[in-house]
């Protein structure tokens, strides 16, 4: 395996997470607009739409989040051929992979993702279209995912599912939503986790 450079300190690490938490809210903000616009061109339905982007982000961190478990097993069975410290083996394995993410195969994922997208029961596409419409988007968010499990701790999207209990700690209500139901009816998009607490909301819709 190729060198790296000396281990990052803390202070690069915090600048390093920070960075990718506001990677995170500008694809929310941005990219995930330009998406759903994009998709109301083909589908009228904006549950639909809604839908179609959660799945997107959901199915990306699960790809991103797998690549990366096999990629570290790779590394770390590849450095122990030959590490002699003075930082511990984990440490290496972990320095190394953030000096070397541009190995992580972004496009084997993409795949995976849209594979995933298209046998999910709960979204659907005309026929003639399909979810690589979304590449660009689901890309980014490969991308960010694996950089976000070279954190310590990593960071991670909240597991969410229709009907749970709406919770004004880890979502926002979207401005379609009755704001008296107490039930989350879909996801727009999910929050961001931290060792199991939230430090950037999600949004749902709520309805009766």
């Amino acid at each position: 395996l190729p060198k790296c450079l000396p281990c990052p300190s803390k202070h690069l690490d915090a600048s390093r997470r920070a960075c990718l938490v506001a990677r995170f809210g500008f694809i929310y903000a941005q990219e995930r607009f330009d998406a759903q616009s994009l998709l109301r061109t083909y589908i009228c339905d904006l549950e639909m739409v809604q839908r179609i982007i959660y799945t997107a982000a959901v199915e990306s961190f699960h790809a991103a989040k797998m690549a990366y478990w096999k990629f570290k097993v790779h590394v770390r069975e590849k450095l122990c051929l030959c590490h002699s410290g003075p930082e511990s083996l984990e440490t290496a394995v972990m320095h190394y992979i953030v000096c070397h993410k541009d190995q992580y195969d972004v496009h084997a994922s993409v795949k995976e993702v849209i594979r995933s997208m298209t046998i999910n029961p709960k979204i659907s596409f005309p026929p003639e279209i399909d979810f690589v419409v979304l590449s660009s988007l689901i890309q980014e968010l490969c991308s960010l995912a694996f950089s976000m499990q070279t954190l310590d701790p990593p960071l991670d999207i909240a597991f969410g599912i229709d009907g749970e209990l709406f919770d004004e700690t880890k979502y926002y209500r979207s401005s379609d939503s009755d704001f008296t139901a107490a039930f989350v009816a879909h996801h727009v998009w999910p929050a961001l986790m931290e060792n199991g607490v939230v430090i950037v909301k999600g949004e749902v819709v709520t309805k009766r």
